[in-house]
């Protein structure tokens, strides 16, 4: 009998560009980028939405490749939004595509559209050849500020939300300002509750900054926000990159504050609740218990609350009151999912004060149950 232990470092390079107009001839960010890696092929696949909004868009990306060092291999459209994730049909067509391309894993396979649509592709890209290169550009504020700057991609499974899925550090994401503008204002707008979460849980400055700005980030001001997706952004990367766990091993994702909740909310709806409105409840819900249980200050729910508000965020949503045969609440669901997600003892991140989480590891139903009667009535509902 002998045993061989080998330590196997990997070190990655996460790349993140803020730009405009990023398919220009005049802009060198993403030629710079397929240079640096060597690759001599491309793939573009863009999200239905996407392409009906700008529908020059293919001819941009066509003409932007002509005459330089990477062959581009063709530009495809395909459905996407929230049912793309429900089985794995994007994720089959996208492999068809990397195959009938001739992609290898120094070639590069770009995608543009919303969260979702990057998990989906992403997923597939990873997966193709055991990954092929990723070149990701967010179009949502909720994909640019958050989930398209994540090492994750996923679909979901067994009725529950990313059940099926790879971490991937993407080769780059380029978060081009001119498609986060082409979205609706509600869109735009919802997706802001990732850049609350992040503040909340890492940086009081931010947090007091988006309160000094709150009403220009729901007139969705484009200088305020693209400075408030821009700082979102850096910071869930930073945590990524230098919080010591980018891959998830422990049982504690910081960054997943507030979602125990949505994620069991967007799921007992059939996802008719998306992420953003369903993150938002989350939030709220999780600030009012953390003052409420005496983790922190009691003045600090309002403060929270108050900016929901005022960016047109809804704090309740009546799934949160839907019971099971024996009359529990079903989004209690969500914590048993989340233990089982990461494995080992529950941990939920809930807030010592604003810029600063602590973990806790058993939740009082009853507290939140009494924060979720207090949510309903601040909704106007009776």
């Amino acid at each position: 009998m002998s045993r061989h232990d080998f330590q196997i470092p990997v070190t990655f390079k996460h790349r993140i560009v803020f730009t405009r107009n990023a398919f220009a001839p005049e802009n060198p960010e993403l030629a710079k980028i397929l240079h640096e890696g060597g690759g001599r092929r491309a793939l573009v696949i863009v999200e239905q939405a996407v392409a009906a909004a700008w529908p020059q868009l293919a001819e941009e990306i066509g003409s932007y490749f002509v005459g330089g060092e990477v062959d581009l291999r063709g530009t495809h459209v395909l459905p996407g939004g929230e049912p793309v994730k429900a089985d794995d049909q994007c994720v089959r067509e996208t492999w068809r595509l990397i195959d009938a391309a001739h992609l290898d894993r120094h070639s590069y396979l770009l995608v543009i559209g919303g969260g979702a649509f990057l998990d989906a592709i992403g997923f597939a890209g990873a997966t193709a050849h055991r990954g092929v290169r990723l070149v990701r550009f967010p179009t949502t504020t909720l994909a640019q500020d958050d989930s398209g700057v994540g090492v994750k991609c996923a679909i979901n499974a067994f009725g529950k939300k990313n059940w099926i899925g790879a971490f991937a550090v993407p080769f780059a994401v380029i978060n081009d300002f001119r498609f986060l503008h082409s979205q609706p204002e509600e869109t735009r707008r919802a997706g802001l509750i990732e850049a609350v979460k992040v503040a909340l849980v890492k940086d009081r400055e931010f947090f007091e900054w988006i309160e000094a700005n709150v009403a220009s980030l729901s007139d969705l001001e484009p200088a305020v926000l693209e400075a408030c997706v821009e700082k979102s952004a850096l910071l869930h990367a930073r945590h990524i990159a230098a919080g010591g766990d980018p891959f998830e091993t422990g049982s504690s994702r910081p960054l997943d504050f507030g979602h125990w909740a949505a994620h069991k909310l967007e799921a007992l709806t059939s996802h008719h609740l998306s992420h953003a409105p369903a993150v938002a409840v989350g939030l709220a819900l999780d600030t009012l218990y953390s003052s409420r249980a005496g983790l922190a200050p009691a003045s600090m729910a309002g403060r929270v609350l108050a900016v929901l508000r005022s960016l047109g965020l809804a704090v309740y949503h009546p799934a949160l009151d839907w019971l099971d045969e024996s009359a529990r609440r079903r989004v209690f669901d969500g914590l048993d999912e989340f233990r089982e997600h990461l494995g080992g003892e529950l941990t939920v991140l809930m807030l010592k004060e604003i810029g600063q989480g602590v973990d806790v590891h058993r939740i009082d139903a009853g507290l939140v149950g009494e924060c979720i009667d207090e949510l309903r009535g601040l909704q106007g509902i009776p």
